[in-house]
């Protein structure tokens, strides 16, 4: 294949088609013509002497080819795009931008609080709209729609930029009042009664169903593996609640730790090591790499990165 033949054109015609996967979606974004599209999708084919896109029950999908291009293909993409557009500064104390950032609530309260405190000192004119993780779908960050999505994730696309903002431990919040105070067993913690904490993904959410022990999550895998199995009264989305929960009925609320911290000195709550080892989570900022060289995204995510290192 001769490289000085090939139409650039024509890789961002496959970045735009395998994340549409529709010819006509993929023209519309690009404000080019369907029977252009198709036509690029046909001159992609021979290109890679693949289908690039086959029709299936499902819709247009993917070829295998194709999705192992495509990370290469918007990689080189995102470098060129980095390289030939100009260097304009960002100022966040004239920018009247709205960022979206998908948050769980576990973000919101213990981080996004602090990072809408520095924006209000440095950048009073910008904007942040918060929206919950069932409202956005890996599609709507990968196109740039959504900024970032801040979250534990155990997979992301790997089109993704993503990092690691802090890892965390867990902790068990009870009531004062509860008789578990003070001999706070494992045999103790299992007779209690509990309140589960969603581990919140991307996409909406479906009910619980208390004998998937692996869709539970982190605490109830690990007391699967020690062969014990929690009584979860309460299923929640929302730290708050849990909390509150905690705060005023004998249940007890397995979190983590920096959540957790946010009732620390309320002398109605008590907040204790869990009775068996559980791993840290890992909290992570991630973003398109449409995004990536954005200089307006680059100074959001440094700011973030540098807030939750002093957290």
């Amino acid at each position: 294949m001769n490289i000085a033949k090939i139409d650039l054109n024509l890789l961002v015609y496959f970045d735009v088609l395998i994340r549409e996967r529709s010819v006509t979606k993929a023209a519309h974004q690009l404000s080019i013509t369907q029977p252009a599209m198709s036509n690029g999708l046909k001159r992609l084919r021979d290109l890679f002497n693949d289908p690039v896109l086959v029709r299936t029950s499902e819709g247009m999908t993917p070829t295998q080819r194709a999705l192992e291009l495509q990370p290469v293909v918007r990689d080189v993409l995102s470098r060129l795009e980095a390289a030939i557009q100009p260097e304009l500064d960002f100022d966040p104390a004239s920018s009247d931008r709205t960022f979206r950032i998908m948050a769980s609530d576990y973000a919101e309260s213990t981080l996004l609080l602090a990072v809408i405190g520095q924006l209000n000192q440095l950048a009073p004119n910008i904007a942040l709209d918060v929206i919950t993780p069932s409202d956005v779908t890996f599609h709507d960050v990968e196109q740039g729609k959504v900024d970032m999505a801040i979250n534990r994730f155990e997979e992301l696309p790997q089109s993704f930029h993503q990092k690691v903002l802090w890892y965390d431990s867990f902790s068990c919040v009870v009531n004062s009042e509860n008789p578990i105070v003070g001999r706070f067993t494992l045999d103790n913690y299992l007779a209690g009664q509990h309140i589960w904490v969603s581990k919140t993904g991307f996409g909406v959410g479906v009910g619980i169903d208390p004998n998937e022990v692996q869709k539970l999550g982190w605490v109830d895998v690990e007391l699967d593996k020690l062969g014990h199995k929690r009584h979860i009264r309460t299923f929640t989305r929302h730290y708050h609640v849990a909390l509150q929960l905690a705060k005023v009925q004998n249940l007890i609320a397995t979190l983590p730790s920096r959540a957790a911290k946010i009732y620390q000195d309320d002398p109605n709550v008590i907040v204790l090591d869990p009775p068996f080892d559980i791993p840290p989570i890992a909290l992570k900022m991630a973003w398109s790499a449409l995004l990536q060289h954005d200089a307006g995204h680059i100074w959001l995510r440094r700011m973030i990165m540098d807030i939750a290192s002093k957290l």
